[in-house]
């Protein structure tokens, strides 16, 4: 089964998520309450994370 392409909404929602400060935190240093935030309940309910992790292929808290 082939991935679809992310669409252009994607790839801007993912850029936000790229540079949301929260977010890198939890990517570089890969612990803590801002790791577990990000990890467990902003995966869910941030828009930004589900983009992020469509275009990228990883969740937001993995690093890259």
């Amino acid at each position: 089964m082939a991935a679809s392409v992310p669409s252009a909404l994607d790839k801007a929602l993912a850029k936000v998520c790229e540079c949301c400060p929260v977010c890198l935190h939890a990517r570089y240093h890969q612990k803590g309450l801002v790791f577990q935030f990000v990890k467990n309940v902003e995966r869910g309910i941030c828009p930004f994370c589900q983009a992020y992790e469509r275009v990228h292929g990883k969740k937001a808290h993995e690093k890259r």
